[in-house]
């Protein structure tokens, strides 16, 4: 499907996506209307329905679009040729930072996540089940090398670090004292010494 710009050099779907993002972030889904939206994206609410078939799958849309993202980033770390151990490290500390890089998408998601229909919520957990488990294999192939220690379940380990990661959006600052990318290193190194023999 061709993505029209309606002569602004940002795609139309881009710009929908940008305009619900900030409004929900600063309104809550809930108390946005479509018409806030087009409005603050500069399209019609034509527009908006010829790419995304309800405000549902906008909402759906903004954690799907870093959820993909992180997948991606993911398979190829787990895929690289490297120790299990270092490939571990870098996923862990990859999904801090680009939750951190996507923090109103991830906040907006867990607050508004409820709003989603029964089938929509069903497919976003799907695709977040998929991620856990890629993850939770780096941990399972180093449990079993000896690398990782095997006391603690890898689901549990899993568990523990996306905990962390869940909860970013209620207290990092990006003006507090922790970059990004420290922030994830941190919690990349907490998790590796959990799980060391």
């Amino acid at each position: 499907m061709a993505r029209k710009t309606d002569g602004n050099s940002i795609p139309v779907p881009q710009r929908l996506l940008a305009a619900a993002t900030r409004l929900f972030a600063e309104q809550g889904y809930g108390s946005t209307s479509v018409q806030e939206i087009v409005e603050a994206a500069g399209v019609t609410k034509g527009a908006l329905y010829h790419y995304f078939g309800s405000k549902e799958d906008l909402l759906q849309e903004v954690y799907a679009r870093v959820l993909r993202l992180q997948q991606e980033r993911l398979d190829a770390f787990a895929d690289a040729d490297e120790p299990v151990e270092r490939r571990l490290r870098a996923a862990a500390a990859d999904v801090v930072v680009t939750t951190i890089d996507n923090l109103d998408d991830a906040a907006i998601f867990f607050r508004s996540m409820h709003h989603l229909s029964p089938e929509k919520n069903k497919q976003v957990r799907a695709e977040r089940r998929r991620y856990h488990e890629r993850f939770r294999a780096l941990v399972e192939e180093g449990q079993r090398g000896g690398v990782f220690t095997a006391a603690t379940p890898a689901d549990l380990v899993v568990d523990y670090h996306f905990g962390s990661v869940h909860h970013l959006s209620t207290w990092y600052r990006p003006d507090g004292p922790l970059t990004p990318q420290q922030v994830a290193d941190h919690l990349a190194d907490l998790l590796l010494r959990a799980l060391r023999p």
